[in-house]
């Protein structure tokens, strides 16, 4: 059936998510389709009790599903999205056959569903599913529909009411016991505790301290080459047959491992004498192991392993990643990006296998072609790995494509025809090197290297680490061909000081893969939570590297020992097991929620599901309902406190994190002292929280106003120092006659322990008048938000100096009024940091100071460096991806002129008119103006319609 054809069928609705998937889709179909988009979930469980229709109360109300009556959900029609709801309904009126066309993953199939419901269709409904956009697979989805797959759809309104019930039910126990508008979340508090966890590991290690030497050894052969260098570098590995203690070989206290006891520990004074005795030394090669090396191409992409090495080899982090992927796959340029699979199709490998043949030569193709089993549990999104589309591949020169787009189109691409070439092979060699040293103990040394004979795979591409430190496969190790026996001579004998590290940080890529290591939440979701939890405040960046904040020590706290079932690792991949039992329709969704929320129900499943699942706290005994009901036992003051040392803690207020001595006298408040909001929990120290603790703090009285008698302090606030005066008791704070304090800011070079009570009057007596110019303007010296400047008027002009306020003269103010006013800054002042060249623009980025704060710049695109970023530590990753997330954003949009609007409108009214009858005519003019207003708003809602799509999914695919 020919998808052009419309002679049998009349005109065709065809809906999909987004504008940019209907655009490129209404391309292939041709005349008889209209393709339109829902602009994602058109509808969703209410976000508040305000959207739920007036005949619900109660605890229906307050969740948006009716846990009494088998779990209903109560579904509403998104507020901003009613307007495009009645637009599909008037075309679908028009139609005769629709077309539901939504990604062909669990998230699809639900919006699909929601879409049937609400439209109501009296004609034929089919289901379109494709997992690239191209010409040919949009013909073949057409003329090929199915029905909607309804398991898919129970399991993903399963997965919603579990996420509103977890996310509804534990967050109001957070604002009670932690903070106000705190959340918690399936996956979001499981994520969190993760970065939690990793950080208390960093606060319990201890480093040790370990020495070894390195050797460079000469075989003494002239002339060397780079196949057969003359000298090598090795290290020692034993001394009279004790191997010697490496990093591996202690534990997180600092300590040798038990198993590592019968090491040797060198320190520094034994690794000194021990090079000193070896100084004369004859060395000779004690053995030669040669191994042969193969190494086989990586698998190609699937969602988390993209997002990986995204951010790897591009900057990206998971969210970016996706944002991009999402618009390749709409333009036609990838396939499905929400995918768990690592299969290609057979189009597919020929299309790889034919791009290995042109470019790399048949040399480079094994005989057969590859196949790659996943590594994914229950892997159901889409059904192949994320490839170019098409069944020839285009290089990146032949997309046109520029910038995020092209790397990582380029990224995929490199992978995909990667995955169908041949293996790497080598050599891989260990020498040894002993000798004895002056005192007679036995010291050998050890060297390996790598020589690749035939690189295969590894010329298109080279797959990333997350550690900084590792070693790439593509990397040789080259070593001098030397047999055993040979005599070598030690040019140099070091001795080398090591201390072993706390384990890194999670960066979003490595977290990304923990949690699809542990089977944790599905991938599709992972940008989502990650983007959540740093939104919510629990993590902030600081480079590339998560760090938990202290109010997430808490969070995780309260959950561990009050909710400890519902953060388990174990007990969260088992629910993911019933989830997908659930979908593949071998369990009921209404037993299974039962037993989660009141915990009653036969087991009814596989042993060792989620219902069965606990942390041997006792909470698995009854269901999430019974958890939050009884909230006597939770402290909320011991779970937010967090001991430094004896007399020093933590605690996580509600207006943030301080330190707190105790005091020696009963019943009398303690001193403390606020956390700066950046500081990593590892790097509290005791020491710093003494330091904190000594600096001052509340209010100092500087002494009364000579003019009014009112007392002057000086304070510390959320915002600064600052000095303020006490208004005497009985002064109206509020209504028309209140009374504001005078206030002002110290400045940069005042401090609260030092500002004097004439410092006070001089801040207090501010805004200055400076005099007035020939006009009679007056000029006045004032202390902004962005420094100290001149107002005339409307027209500000900036000072260079605070202590200006006070000398600046209406001479030097009328000057500097004279000199033509700069755009922008006076003067381009010197950059604050260089970072490197941005691998999109190609341009040199720096930070530098604006009047919104510093920020970072390549000369075409400007971002302001976020609250977590710092100018002394940010990372030239990290700057680039800032300006990756600013060129996505692209510019701010102006407010639509009404004009154009009037335009677009006539031009709708006019193609409407055209299809009226002669009797409609006659009420035009009564009608006029409601048509425009309506047309207007369409248009309005057209231009925002892109780009709330992503969000929209990513909203209702998990509640947290």
């Amino acid at each position: 059936m020919s998808p052009s054809s419309e002679t049998a069928h009349g005109q065709r609705l065809v809906i999909v998510e987004s504008p940019a998937k209907a655009k490129t889709i209404k391309g292939y179909l041709g005349p008889g389709y209209i393709v339109e988009a829902s602009v994602g979930h058109i509808r969703d469980l209410p976000s508040t009790a305000a959207e739920v229709p007036d005949k619900y109360t109660g605890e229906v109300r307050r969740l948006g599903v009716d846990v009494d009556h088998d779990f209903a959900p109560i579904y509403v029609v998104n507020a901003d999205k009613k307007s495009q709801v009645s637009k599909l309904k008037s075309l679908l009126a028009e139609s005769d056959e629709l077309f539901l066309a939504t990604d062909e993953d669990r998230e699809g199939e639900a919006i699909a569903w929601h879409l049937q419901q609400v439209l109501k269709p009296k004609v034929p409904v089919h289901r379109m599913v494709f997992h690239e956009i191209t010409k040919s697979a949009i013909q073949e989805a057409v003329a090929n529909p199915r029905e909607l797959n309804q398991r898919l759809v129970d399991a993903q309104e399963t997965r919603r009411i579990l996420d509103r019930l977890y996310g509804f039910e534990v967050s109001p126990v957070l604002w009670k016991k932690v903070m106000p508008k705190l959340s918690a979340g399936r996956v979001q508090s499981v994520a969190t505790r993760l970065v939690v966890e990793r950080e208390r590991e960093r606060i319990a290690f201890r480093s040790a301290s370990y020495w070894d030497l390195v050797g460079t050894f000469g075989t003494g052969r002239t002339p060397a080459d780079a196949a057969n260098p003359e000298t090598f570098g090795a290290r020692l590995s034993s001394v009279d047959g004790k191997r010697i203690a490496t990093g591996r070989d202690f534990g997180s206290d600092g300590r040798l491992k038990a198993a590592s006891a019968g090491t040797l520990h060198l320190d520094e004074q034994a690794a000194r004498q021990l090079a000193a005795a070896l100084e004369q030394t004859a060395f000779s090669v004690r053995s030669v192991e040669s191994k042969p090396y193969r190494r086989s191409p990586y698998a190609p992409f699937r969602t988390t392993t993209l997002q990986q090495e995204a951010s790897r080899k591009l900057g990206f982090g998971a969210k970016r990643t996706m944002q991009v992927a999402q618009k390749l796959y709409e333009n036609g340029f990838i396939t499905y990006m929400r995918t768990d699979s690592t299969t290609l199709s057979e189009t597919a490998v020929s299309a790889a296998r034919a791009q290995v043949t042109q470019l790399y030569g048949a040399d480079y193709l094994p005989d057969a072609p590859r196949t790659y089993a996943s590594k994914v549990k229950n892997a159901q999104e889409a059904h192949e790995a994320v490839r170019p589309s098409g069944d020839r591949f285009r290089t990146p020169a032949e997309t046109g494509l520029s910038g995020d787009d092209f790397k990582l189109y380029e990224l995929i691409w490199m992978r995909t025809v990667a995955s169908q070439m041949k293996d790497a092979v080598g050599q891989s060699v260990t020498v040894r090197v002993g000798g004895t040293s002056a005192d007679g103990r036995d010291a050998e040394f050890s060297a390996s290297g790598k020589i690749i004979t035939f690189h295969g795979f590894l010329k298109a591409y080279v797959e990333g680490a997350d550690d900084p430190n590792a070693e790439l496969d593509d990397r040789e190790r080259r070593l001098p061909q030397v047999a055993q026996g040979d005599p070598l001579a030690a040019e140099r004998i070091t001795p080398e000081g090591h201390a072993t590290k706390p384990p890194a940080r999670y960066t979003e890529a490595s977290l990304v893969k923990e949690l699809e290591d542990r089977e944790i939440g599905r991938p599709s979701t992972y940008a989502s939570i990650i983007d959540t939890i740093i939104q919510r405040r629990y993590v902030f960046k600081k480079g590339t590297a998560l760090v938990p904040s202290f109010l997430s020590f808490a969070v995780v706290n309260l959950l561990e020992k009050h909710f400890g079932r519902l953060v388990d690792y174990d007990f969260t991949a088992r629910m993911e097991d019933d989830l997908d039992r659930i979908a593949a329709g071998e369990a009921k969704s209404v037993p299974w929620l039962k037993r989660f929320y009141f915990g009653e129900g036969e087991s009814g499943g596989a042993a060792g599901g989620a219902a069965e699942a606990g942390n041997g706290d006792g909470d698995h005994l009854g269901g999430l309902k019974e958890l939050v009901t009884d909230l006597g036992a939770i402290d909320a003051r011991e779970i937010s406190s967090f001991k430094i040392s004896d007399d020093l803690t933590l605690r996580v207020g509600r207006y943030g994190p301080y330190v707190e001595r105790a005091s020696t006298v009963e019943g009398e408040p303690g001193q403390r002292a606020d956390i700066p909001e950046d500081l990593a929990p590892d790097e509290l120290t005791v020491e710093l929280a003494e330091e904190l603790l000594a600096k001052p703090s509340g209010d100092f009285e500087l002494g009364p106003d000579p003019v009014s008698g009112n007392m002057l302090v000086a304070k510390d606030g959320r915002y600064g120092p600052y000095v303020t005066e006490i208004l005497p008791e009985g002064t109206p704070k509020t209504g028309k006659n209140a009374v504001k304090p005078r206030t002002a800011s110290l400045f940069k070079t005042m401090a609260l322990d030092t500002v004097t009570l004439e410092d006070a009057l001089r801040l207090l007596s501010l805004p200055r008048v400076v005099g007035a110019d020939a006009e009679g303007v007056e000029i006045t010296a004032q202390n902004g938000r962005y420094g100290p400047y001149l107002k005339r008027g409307t027209d500000s002009r900036s000072l260079t100096s605070e202590d200006q306020l006070f000398t600046v003269t209406l001479d030097e103010a009328l000057a500097i009024y004279a000199q033509p006013k700069a755009r922008g800054r006076a003067a381009a002042a010197p950059p604050l940091k260089e970072l490197g060249t941005d691998p999109v623009s190609e341009r040199p980025v720096v930070v530098k100071d604006g009047r919104f704060g510093p920020y970072v710049t390549d000369g075409e695109t400007n971002a302001t460096l976020r609250k977590d970023d710092e100018v002394e530590t940010i990372t030239p990753e990290r700057g680039y991806e800032l300006l990756a997330e600013k060129r996505a954003r692209g510019p701010v949009k102006k407010t639509a002129k009404k004009a154009p609007a009037k335009k677009a409108a006539a031009k709708k009214t006019a193609t409407g008119t055209a299809a009226k009858t002669t009797a409609a005519k006659k009420t035009a003019a009564k009608k006029t103006t409601t048509t425009k207003a309506t047309a207007a708003k369409k248009t309005a809602a057209k231009k925002t319609a892109a780009g709330k799509t992503t969000a929209s999914k990513a909203t209702a695919a998990d509640e947290g």
